[in-house]
């Protein structure tokens, strides 16, 4: 038995020497010693062989045709309400103006198109719901409806099973682990020196490697576009969201104040020695509530212009890589330059939206680190700052518009909030009350 324990402390030994001397140290520093590059090569050769051998196999199975769409719906591009109504009005030979004032039965099937749509495939909950790929990337978890395919492909699938969790997951649990401690450890230490330009600099250094040890940790490869828009002190960084690790994502190429409520456990730690070395915000749960409160802080951090750029996620929640949400217009109130942020990952490799009304933290955290790697490219847009003829909702909306232009992410008006509550009846209303005035010939009103 004591032979056991110590072959087991001696592997255990030689896995943190080899993490730490291959990949923490290296990653602390920003250098690459080329692993990560090699093994996505072998995995995008690997995944391009797996697709190949799918699509062959659909096409010879003629009751199983390829297709390149996942929609349940096909839906064509998109038109306004009054274009599609005339369209249905020219069906059913009736080509009398919308403005003439009558009321045209044509026009329900207009709206049941409309609300059935809405019950099979509407365009909030499918942006809460994992990205559809179009091919198998070998994760049980892509693809629910997998079948036998071929001998070779099952041997490759169980093999991949193998080294997600038997290899993979251990190393980035052991790096995520150092990571987290070196992080707590670091800023508190940084903590108690005297403020100075050293603290700060320092400071800056420890969140940056521990950011980074933390993206090597997750086979992260990162392309970030156009740094010369790096946002820059005093100012504000607003991001689509798809997933916590954004914070990381954006953090590995500098550095950022977080703004945020304030938790108890191990994050309340993390929280609490972070704020030591670094002026994050963190609010109480019932300052949270104050939104007059929450404007004040956030404006005397950025009209300190030695301050890092706050960073900020205006949806309010997690959206599945696809598309961009209403962006609360609160960060859009505060003043300042605003220095948009987009972030598209590559669902090829691992699908890195957060379901939380589905998975909690520590099941999402075991899909990230089973996942093949954590591919993604991220865009500095220009500084944009509010128009004199501008009010905060006009700046949010032409803000998440160039994010989702930048990004390929469809643009959408809806709030995120619709993620766990029900429609608002204004909304409904709003519809009611634009068919009537285009009845009515009354649209400017």
């Amino acid at each position: 038995m004591e032979g056991f324990w110590g072959l087991l402390l001696k592997v255990l030994s030689v896995w943190l020497i080899l993490g730490i001397a291959l990949i923490m140290l290296p990653a602390m520093f920003g250098v690459s010693l080329g692993i990560t590059e090699l093994y996505m090569k072998i995995l995008v050769k690997t995944l391009e062989w797996a697709t190949r051998k799918i699509q062959k196999r659909a096409q010879e199975q003629p009751g199983h045709p390829y297709s390149p769409s996942n929609e349940i719906i096909e839906k064509r591009d998109k038109l306004s309400l009054e274009e599609e109504m005339m369209e249905l009005r020219r069906y059913s030979n009736r080509n009398r103006p919308l403005h003439e004032g009558d009321f045209d039965l044509s026009d329900v099937i207009y709206f049941s198109k409309k609300g059935f749509e809405a019950i099979v495939e509407d365009e909030v909950t499918t942006r809460f719901s994992s990205e559809e790929l179009v091919l198998w990337n070998l994760l049980t978890r892509t693809n629910k409806n997998f079948q036998h395919i071929s001998v070779r492909l099952t041997i490759l699938w169980g093999l991949g099973v193998g080294i997600r969790y038997g290899v993979l997951l251990p190393l980035r649990i052991t790096l995520g682990l150092i990571g987290i401690s070196w992080l707590v450890i670091g800023t508190t230490l940084v903590g108690r020196l005297p403020n100075s330009s050293v603290k700060v600099w320092l400071s800056e250094l420890v969140h940056l490697m521990c950011y980074r040890i933390c993206a090597r940790g997750l086979s992260a490869t990162i392309h970030y576009h156009n740094k010369e828009n790096k946002p820059k002190r005093g100012g504000i960084c607003v991001a689509n969201h798809t997933s916590p690790i954004d914070v990381v994502i954006l953090a590995n190429d500098g550095g950022y104040a977080m703004v945020g409520q304030v938790h108890g456990g191990l994050m309340g730690i993390i929280q609490r020695s972070m704020v030591k070395a670094c002026p994050h915000v963190w609010f109480e749960r019932s300052e949270m509530k104050d939104r007059h409160l929450v404007i004040r802080r956030l404006s005397d951090h950025i009209a300190d212009k030695t301050k890092l750029p706050i960073l900020i996620f205006p949806e309010g929640t997690c959206i599945n890589n696809t598309s961009v949400m209403m962006f609360k217009k609160g960060s859009f109130e505060i003043g300042g330059v605003i220095y948009p942020v987009a972030i598209k990952y590559d669902p090829q490799f691992g699908d890195a939206f957060w379901n939380s009304s589905k998975y909690g933290m520590v099941s999402y955290l075991l899909q990230m680190m089973t996942s093949w790697a954590i591919v993604c490219n991220v865009w500095y847009l220009p500084p944009m700052i509010r128009q004199e003829d501008e009010d905060a909702v006009q700046f949010a909306n032409r803000v998440k518009a160039a994010i989702a232009q930048q990004g390929g992410l469809v643009d959408l008006a809806w709030d995120g909030a619709l993620k766990r509550a029900k429609v608002k009846d204004s909304m409904k209303e709003q519809q009611q009350k634009y068919y009537s005035k285009m009845l009515s010939g009354n649209e400017s009103s």
